[in-house]
Order: C-alpha cells, then sequence, then structure tokens
C-alpha cells in the first residue's frame, strides 16, 4: 500500500526555507508543520526569525509560538505532536510539509527515531549546573565525548542544553544517544517523506545572515528579549538560544553592542556550517540551489512528489 507524502524542507539559517514552504504550500493545497526547536516558544519572535502573520499569507502552521519559554520540550513531544499534525493536514485532504533546520527534529520523523522519555532528575541537572560553574563546560563536553562520540561530533563545544542531554541520557538508561537512536531505527517509516534541502554558495550564506542579524537588532531584538526577562520570575531555559544569550550578556554590561552583534553573526554562521554538516548526512536529501529562485526550486519539488 502507497504511504502518504510528506514534503520536508530543511537547510541552514536564513536560506529561505520560509519563503520556498509558504510559496509552495500556495501552489499544492499544503499546510505548513514547523521543524525548528526555538519558533515553539511564545514572546521569541525576532530572534527565532518567526513568519509574521503576513508572511504566512494565510497558510496554516503548527507548532509555532504555543509554548513558554521557561517550559521543557523534548525531541519526543516533537516526534509525536509533528505526526499527529502531519495526519490532521492528510485528514483534510491537504499536504503536509514540514520545514525547519532542526536536525534532530526531522531526523525524529524521515527516520522513525524514538527518543526515550527521561524523567526530569533536577538533583543530577543540578550536580551538572554545579560542575560548569566550578570546571566550565568543556569539562561536560569531553565527558559526554567519551559517552557518545558520534552525537558529540554534530554539537558544539558551547551548547550546554545539548552536551547536558547526552550525560541525563545515559545517566537515565544506561545507554548512549547514539546506541538508542540504533535500536529505534529499525521501526518501518510510516510515510514516504520527499525531502529537500537549500544549498548556497558559503559566502553568500554568509552575508545572508549578517544582513538578518542586523535587520533583527534593527526589528528590536534587544528589546524583545529585555521584555522576557522582565515577565518570567525564572531565566528562561530558551533563553540559552542563539542570538538571546549573546543580548543577555551584552544586558549584564559583559561586552558592548557592536561586541554583541559581531558575536551573534560569527556564533549563526557557525550554527549554520554545522546544519549543513548534518543535512549532508541524509542520504536521501535532494539538495536545492538557493540562487536558483525559489520558482524554479518549486519546479524541481513539484517534478519530484507527482
Amino acid at each position: 500500500m502507497q504511504k502518504p507524502k510528506v514534503i520536508v524542507i530543511c537547510g541552514p539559517t536564513a536560506s529561505g526555507k520560509t519563503e520556498l514552504s509558504i510559496t509552495l504550500a500556495k501552489k499544492i493545497n499544503g499546510e505548513i508543520i514547523s521543524a525548528d526547536s526555538m519558533q515553539i516558544y511564545t514572546d521569541m519572535n525576532i530572534g527565532t526569525a518567526k513568519p509574521t502573520k503576513e508572511e504566512m499569507q494565510g497558510i496554516k502552521h503548527y507548532l509555532i509560538d504555543f509554548l513558554k519559554p521557561n517550559k521543557r520540550y523534548s525531541v519526543a513531544d516533537y516526534k509525536k505532536s509533528a505526526k499527529s499534525a502531519i495526519k490532521e493536514i492528510l485528514k483534510k485532504g491537504k499536504t503536509p510539509i514540514v520545514v525547519g533546520g532542526t536536525g534532530l527534529y526531522i531526523d525524529s520523523l524521515i527516520y522513525e527515531i524514538e527518543y526515550p522519555e527521561i524523567k526530569y532528575d533536577p538533583d543530577y541537572r543540578k550536580k551538572l549546573e554545579d560542575e560548569i560553574q566550578e570546571n566550565g563546560l568543556e569539562t561536560l563536553y569531553q565527558k559526554a565525548q567519551k559517552i557518545d562520540p558520534k552525537a558529540i561530533e554534530k554539537i558544539s563545544p558551547n551548547d550546554k542544553k545539548r552536551i547536558m542531554r547526552i550525560l541525563e541520557i545515559y545517566k537515565a538508561t544506561g545507554k548512549s544517544k547514539t546506541e538508542q537512536e540504533i535500536l529505534s531505527r529499525k521501526k518501518e517509516v510510516e510515510f514516504d517523506y520527499k525531502v529537500y534541502a537549500i544549498n548556497w554558495e558559503r559566502q553568500t550564506l554568509y552575508e545572508r545572515i549578517n544582513k538578518r542579524v542586523d535587520q533583527m537588532i534593527d526589528q528590536g531584538l534587544i528589546q524583545e528579549v529585555q521584555k522576557i526577562l522582565s515577565k518570567y520570575e525564572e531565566f528562561p531555559t530558551a533563553m540559552q538560544g542563539l542570538g538571546y544569550k549573546e543580548v543577555v550578556t551584552y544586558l549584564n554590561h559583559e561586552c558592548t553592542k557592536e561586541e554583541m552583534i559581531e558575536k551573534i553573526k560569527m556564533e549563526t554562521r557557525r550554527y549554520a556550517k554545522r546544519q549543513m554538516t548534518w543535512f549532508r548526512k541524509n542520504k536521501q536529501t535532494i539538495w536545492l540551489e538557493g540562487k536558483e529562485g525559489v520558482q524554479n526550486n518549486i519546479n524541481i519539488i513539484l517534478e519530484g512528489i507527482n
């Protein structure tokens, strides 16, 4: 029996996923499911490049703007919600389009990876936090490297959240994150995922990133961070996200505004490089050239799905 088709559009930050996906959705009667681990949060609009109502052009979006920044949300949570959204869209007779740059979210769907539900252990979390305070994040990074060298390849030495996740999974299950993934990939994939990624020549992509960061500052990123900090009593976990933590550093008078902007640009370029490495490992990905333009790339997708 033929499996229902689900289109996936992925790629690095600032590559043009939003414009391509919305134009495609209008063309094929589609609805969009976000695969972005930061756009899930309310109050965080500018720094996550969340599409505005105008940009959405009437296309329904799922898994955007629904969770407070101080709440936890796992890959397992995402997979469950995304599959539910896919089924809802198919029931309407429309085409689901999964769009985003969070590799873990996309892999959880296209490879049917089951991430274990790890019960939050506040004592172990505090122990890890204390260790960071005492010895720095580098110590935990090295521990995670010994436990799961394959997973750590895809993670920045500054990515506190994901480094701690590797350690927490191992503590709770006795298996590494990679071992869990290998075991879970034996399950049959439920849908026929057609995966596309947008590619740009590196220098052009970096220029697009730099321009986007400047736009975010002009649009009020600093004020957005100030509002979030004043709204929540506890420091929201989501504020560790790219762009937000740099603004917090600036607001704490630990750097100048110019240094903050340059730091965001540099870290975003590094993140984009890691995203490209991640998506290139997905063998089923069909690469689209950003410079060829939206219409040309839509034609390629239409040829691939018909």
